[in-house]
């Protein structure tokens, strides 16, 4: 590691905490504080450097964020949700990216090839930015349970959609049966990847008392189980949310101590702190240096799609469960839609658009913006439309925001 890179990773720490105090004392969104901060500190003549990347989105910083969400739900209670959640995820991923791709291709002048890798990264809600977003909304529980669920079950679909497609784009051919196959290889992988990984760790873990051991085996679930399943080209996502379930409903029967179940929450809760951070700061700095200036009609064309399809997806899909014991209010279905934020794993498959793409800057350049304005236009409203709706928990309330 070099001194800049030191000196950039102290700067960063510092603005992150700073930012998290500041939030909290204004009743902000810590996500926008971070993203502002980031945008900042690109603008300063500091030698900062913040450059965003596939690999450190998806290598570095997305595992732990998705295991620490996985260790806090409940099986009982997202098993209940799943038919829902994952039509939502699966079949609400393929609408909202057909109605973007439509768009994209009639309204903005894209390839068909060039608008479908845009419909597909950009329609899977982003599992950082969304539960980032609803840890602090104080949303009822049922609400925040679908909407944390769903945006970690939507990577798959994307994922598969997006990497076909770049196939395509590079010139390749796959049929029908193997479009087929890839989707349930890259589900079915990547929960035989995180269910693997993570018995033998709790396996391990059972034989120790000591909370820095067993600290180290999740970290070991949270990593191995990801980069496993992303090496044998299925979801990480997935994989690592698998390892989280089965450790945190399994995990505390037993492998893990009960005096180590204290140490290894907090340490999962600082780890989800600092890479949370690490993200929106990044993302901030990169967008400062995008010039969205130059595709602004195309940024608006697309924001207005992106919430178009969101809407194209949940409000019929709603209507399958509409008599059944998940049917979801209507006021749920609008926090649904408005509460679809787009974040970092929208980045990190821009970024990874093949060269052959002829509209790969604008694609990236559009996708940021959509970020952007979901970071601060959606996230800044969601506690007041949270709260305008009446759906923050009963304590909330009675007791007001902290």
């Amino acid at each position: 590691m070099t001194e800049s890179s030191i000196v950039t990773l102290g700067i960063i720490l510092m603005t992150a905490s700073l930012v998290a105090m500041l939030s909290r004392r204004l009743r902000l969104p810590y996500s926008v504080g971070l993203v502002s901060a980031g945008i900042v500190l690109a603008l300063l003549p500091l030698r900062v450097e913040l450059s965003l990347s596939r690999e450190l989105i998806f290598s570095v910083l997305l595992p732990p964020l998705v295991f620490e969400a996985a260790l806090q739900l409940g099986w009982t209670e997202f098993r209940r949700e799943l038919p829902l959640t994952a039509v939502l995820a699966f079949a609400g991923v393929a609408l909202a990216a057909a109605v973007v791709a439509s768009g994209s291709h009639f309204l903005l002048g894209w390839s068909w090839i060039g608008a479908g890798l845009f419909g597909m990264l950009i329609a899977a809600t982003d599992p950082v930015s969304v539960i980032a977003a609803f840890r602090e909304t104080r949303a009822e529980p049922r609400l925040a349970l679908i909407v944390e669920a769903e945006s970690l079950l939507n990577d798959g679909a994307a994922a598969v959609g997006f990497v076909l497609l770049a196939a395509l784009a590079e010139g390749a051919a796959p049929s029908l049966g193997g479009i087929v196959g890839s989707l349930a290889w890259t589900i079915a992988g990547g929960i035989a990847c995180g269910a693997a990984v993570a018995g033998l760790v709790l396996a391990v873990a059972g034989r120790t008392e000591d909370h820095l051991v067993e600290i180290t085996l999740t970290t070991i679930a949270a990593y191995s189980s990801f980069l496993m399943a992303e090496d044998l080209h299925t979801s990480g996502v997935l994989a690592t949310l698998t390892a989280g379930l089965v450790v945190g409903n399994l995990g505390w029967r037993g492998p893990i101590s009960a005096g180590g179940r204290g140490h290894v929450l907090n340490f999962w809760e600082y780890a989800a702190f600092l890479a949370n951070s690490f993200v929106f700061i990044l993302i901030g700095g990169h967008e400062a240096h995008l010039g969205l200036a130059a595709f602004g009609g195309a940024a608006i064309v697309a924001i207005a799609l992106v919430l178009i399809g969101r809407a194209a997806a949940v409000y019929p899909l709603a209507l399958l469960f509409c008599r059944s014991r998940l049917r979801l209010p209507a006021k749920y279905q609008h926090v649904l839609v408005w509460g679809g934020l787009r974040g970092a794993l929208a980045l990190a498959l821009a970024l990874g658009i093949p060269t052959t793409v002829p509209e790969r800057h604008e694609i990236i350049v559009v996708a940021f913006a959509v970020v952007a304005f979901s970071i601060f236009a959606q996230g800044l409203t969601m506690p007041w439309l949270i709260r305008r709706l009446g759906l923050m928990r009963a304590a909330e309330r009675t007791s007001g925001p902290i």
